[in-house]
């Protein structure tokens, strides 16, 4: 009896213990909104990423007041830099977007680790019958979720701009304004020794 009255009040004690380090002072990143949800589907758009965002400021309590430099992710948006990043937070990855020049039609193509290069938007977010964009359902604490690890893009940028650029001939001057992932993250450059 008296070892369950303790587990239970260990027990109280973590839970209340997490939910102020949480909210409080201790983690004020957690504060901090780190994603936009862009219509018409509902994906969400980096605040953290210095070129994909205006008044970028790296304070995590100023993000709130950062917005994305676009204000939807239709095929007809046009974007500013490329590549875009979104993420739908139910698929592991994120997506680099890109806009696929005029001579082959225009529109958005975005780029998947495991199915390569595609014309967007993907199938899962149109409504089978209509066609119509069917947006996904935000998870509840989508305003927390944390930005994407650096880990992701080492090689996942470099892979998706080189596939854009053969798969669409790019001459290399479109090929080299392409951000990096370096550029996307908001790393400073690499200086000479």
């Amino acid at each position: 009896m008296i070892i369950r009255k303790r587990i239970f009040i260990i027990i109280l004690f973590l839970f209340i213990f997490s939910v102020i380090g949480s909210s409080g002072p201790l983690m004020p990143s957690a504060q901090a909104q780190y994603w936009a949800a862009l219509p018409p589907y509902n994906l969400l758009w980096p605040l953290w990423s210095p070129p994909l965002v205006t008044d970028f400021n790296p304070d995590p309590l100023v993000l709130l007041g950062t917005t994305p430099i676009i204000t939807e992710l239709s095929n007809s948006t046009i974007l500013p830099v490329q590549p875009g990043l979104v993420w739908d937070p139910y698929h592991y990855a994120p997506w680099a977007i890109y806009n696929i020049p005029l001579a082959f039609g225009g529109g958005l193509a975005y780029f998947d680790k495991l199915y390569g290069l595609n014309l967007w938007p993907p199938s899962h977010l149109l409504d089978p019958i209509t066609g119509a964009p069917a947006p996904i359902a935000l998870p509840l604490t989508w305003s927390l979720l944390t930005p994407t690890d650096l880990g992701h893009f080492e090689y996942f940028i470099p892979l998706a701009n080189a596939t854009f650029g053969f798969t669409y001939n790019l001459p290399q001057a479109n090929f080299l304004s392409l951000l990096s992932s370096a550029d996307i993250w908001g790393l400073p450059p690499i200086l000479p020794f």
